[in-house]
């Protein structure tokens, strides 16, 4: 009986989520974009502020809509409609773009904010999902959301309109990030803490081992001589140089393990070159971090731990590894 019961959950879960999949592929499939790009033209025509705002669950996604931007590199803000009532109102200008979001068009909060922003001279923006309300009307321009039904099964609760308001909001932020070229460096300007800004922060020169840390060797030592140094410098691999330090290779303990059981004793008297790999994944010294652990996870089948840090020219400028990128947080 327990095994149906658990049964019966999964099935009730597997159908909301299929429904959910429904609604928003109404939503996909039924998206007007002329009508985005012109929603998209008037935010990027907006020399002020772009201000949201909206009531109840979609006053909560208006505000994220807001930081979202702001984190982005627009300037946003959201401002709820009882205190734009009540003294907010006096921070908007002409120049300034006002958002409001509403699943029916009809909230009486943000209709009889309409009046006060006509005399502000702002420009108004509806996203609405009735093409018929009286807000979707008002505005100068207005973004209809098409919506199938909420997911609540009383077509009550702000399920499904929440999330489209949420999707709409998060690609017209992301587009404007676009637009405007707002770069990587300025992400981390703006995400200067948690793990946000150390992925946007930290560089693999930051990271990576220099100097009398390196473990070098030439292409002519005999590998007999070069493991004293593999084992010294415990960073699994030889980076094989020349006189200029240009990289001809690396040799790693798994090199050393596949090529002992192919040859056995043997090979300790035999050159690093011939038993190094020639082309081994690289990496630039000004790349992020976190860019170097997706080029050593670039192939599931040939994961790698370290990795050579070279110029443009191939000169070895130092070694980078997976577990110093560890222990500085960034995975």
């Amino acid at each position: 009986m327990v095994y149906v019961l658990r049964n019966r959950r999964f099935f009730v879960l597997e159908e909301l989520f299929s429904l959910k999949q429904r609604y928003l592929n109404h939503f996909f499939k039924h998206l007007d974009l002329q009508a985005a790009e012109n929603f998209l033209q008037a935010l990027l025509k907006c020399r002020g502020t772009i201000v949201l705002t909206g009531v109840g669950k979609s006053g909560l996604i208006a505000k994220k809509i807001a930081v979202t931007m702001t984190s982005t590199g627009s300037r946003a803000l959201y401002i709820s409609p009882t205190n734009a009532l009540h003294g907010d109102l006096g921070i908007l200008s002409k120049d300034d773009l006002f958002i409001m979001l509403s699943k029916s068009g009809e909230s009486d909060e943000l209709l009889h904010l309409v009046p006060f922003l006509r005399n502000k001279g702002v420009s108004l923006l509806g996203i609405i999902s009735n093409p018929s309300s009286r807000l979707a009307k008002a505005c100068d321009l207005s973004m209809i959301l098409p919506l199938e039904k909420e997911l609540c099964p009383y077509n009550m609760a702000p399920t499904t309109s929440t999330s489209i308001q949420m999707i709409f909001g998060d690609v017209m932020a992301v587009a404007l990030m676009k637009h405007q070229k707002f770069t990587l460096d300025a992400y981390a300007l703006n995400h200067p803490a948690g793990s946000i800004g150390r992925k946007a922060k930290y560089k693999v020169k930051d990271l990576m081992l220099t100097g009398d840390k390196l473990p070098l060797c030439r292409p002519t030592d005999k590998l007999v001589d070069s493991l004293v140094e593999l084992s010294n410098k415990r960073c699994g691999c030889l980076l094989v140089v020349d006189d200029q330090m240009m990289l001809k290779g690396i040799f790693t303990d798994g090199d050393l393990r596949r090529a002992l059981l192919k040859q056995g004793a043997d090979l300790l008297q035999i050159t690093i070159e011939k038993v190094m790999s020639s082309h081994p994944r690289v990496v630039e010294p000004n790349r992020l971090a976190y860019e170097a652990v997706q080029l050593m996870e670039a192939d599931p089948k040939r994961a790698i731990t370290c990795m050579p840090v070279v110029d443009f020219e191939g000169v070895v400028q130092g070694l980078i590894r997976l577990h110093d990128i560890v222990q500085s947080g960034l995975v």
